[in-house]
């Protein structure tokens, strides 16, 4: 039971961390509409994504295998904030 805690802990700072950093830039994209932070900013959205159901499948559905879907949102952040940084960088 103790290292079910501490992974749910664990998980869950990831996620927090993931978070401000979507948040943090998000706001400097709407205060200086840099394009490079708007791309930073929805890869870190969907990371975040990524830990939440990474949480809810090591811990909540621990019968059903949601790594492709992991996998798939984990890949489309990183291709989001490739695109910016190739394409759309000033």
């Amino acid at each position: 039971m103790g290292s079910e805690m501490m992974a749910a802990t664990i998980y869950g700072l990831c996620t927090l961390t993931a978070l401000t950093c979507a948040y943090l830039l998000l706001t400097a994209y709407r205060r200086s509409r840099y394009r490079l932070l708007l791309w930073s900013g929805a890869a870190f959205a969907g990371l975040t994504l990524n830990n939440i159901v990474l949480a809810l499948d090591k811990i909540v559905f621990t019968l059903i295998d949601l790594t492709i879907w992991r996998t798939a949102i984990a890949l489309l952040s990183m291709m989001i904030l490739l695109y910016g940084l190739i394409w759309d960088a000033e």
